[in-house]
């Protein structure tokens, strides 16, 4: 058997009582195996017998004690120990009797609030009053009871409803009631719970190096440049063709003079030509010089 040390998941809270009426104190114990439960007041060991009049009771993990008609004598610091094989806890808490009364009021006050569907959460009142006001939560005038899904905490004059998860159906208007013998108050707000939006497929990043983004870049540069460069010459090509265009509208078209009906000497014809100039050249004379007669004797 697995064994757990005892555990306050509820601890003691303050109590301001007024003289005559009742005082409770409450708080909730876990720990396996079940942990036996001790009262304290004032660090002396508190029972029925000490204290004539005083309730207490443990079960379910629940530990309580109740003083049905306090006087300012009952005023002092309570505490609760619980122990098992495992280990111990303690928690504390204070009882102020008076003789004044005030009616409840919310030092804080609900606040209204939008949330996701999903999400958790927290409405917070914090509550003032002699004595201690008792304190409740409602949807739509229905009194919210503490459960899983519900958590009512108190923390000193703090009072929360914790939504664990909430969803579309949660919305609505929520009051919080706080309730003594000297009157009673009530705080309101509203709550908008959003449900899940169709949300778009990702798109698959593509990690690149810095190397080729500028390379990238540097292609686009280019590519820009070549589109503006053609564009421009695309435009000087209309603008030229229009002006020539024009021209050859206003000009008379040359007149082609007509060819030559002589036909071009042929091959042979040729050949004869160049023979008979070859006839008619004469040939080179060489002036050779006679040679000298020699003398007689």
């Amino acid at each position: 058997m697995t064994t757990q040390a005892p555990t306050f998941t509820q601890p003691l809270q303050s109590v301001v009582a007024l003289e005559g009426s009742a005082a409770t104190f409450e708080a909730q114990v876990s720990g396996s195996p079940v942990p036996e439960v001790s009262w304290f007041r004032d660090g002396q060991v508190l029972s029925a017998a000490a204290l004539p009049g005083v309730h207490i009771s443990f079960s379910d993990g629940r530990a309580v004690l109740r003083i049905p008609a306090v006087t300012a004598a009952h005023s002092g610091r309570f505490s609760v120990r619980a122990t098992n094989g495992a280990g111990q806890a303690t928690s504390t808490a204070e009882l102020l009797v008076t003789a004044e009364t005030a009616p409840p009021n919310f030092v804080q006050r609900l606040q209204s609030s939008t949330v996701r569907q999903g999400s958790q959460v927290r409405l917070d009142v914090r509550v003032s009053g002699i004595p201690t006001p008792t304190v409740k939560f409602y949807r739509e005038g229905a009194e919210i009871q503490s459960s899983t899904d519900f958590r009512i905490l108190q923390d000193g004059d703090l009072y929360s409803l914790v939504i664990a998860e909430a969803f579309p159906e949660d919305s609505g208007t929520y009051s919080a009631t706080a309730t003594n013998s000297s009157g009673r108050a009530t705080s309101t707000a509203e709550l908008l719970v959003q449900g899940e939006e169709a949300v778009p497929a990702k798109k698959t990043k593509t990690v690149i190096s810095s190397t080729q983004i500028s390379q990238t870049r540097q292609t686009r540069v280019e590519k820009r440049m070549e589109a503006s460069f053609q564009a421009t010459a695309m435009v000087q090509m209309h603008v030229e063709g229009a002006e020539v265009t024009q021209q050859l509208a206003h000009k008379t078209p040359p007149r082609v003079p007509p060819k030559p009906t002589s036909k071009s000497p042929t091959q042979a014809s040729l050949v004869a030509k160049v023979a008979t100039g070859r006839q008619q050249s004469p040939s080179p004379v060489r002036h050779v010089k006679a040679p000298t007669p020699t003398p007689v004797r």
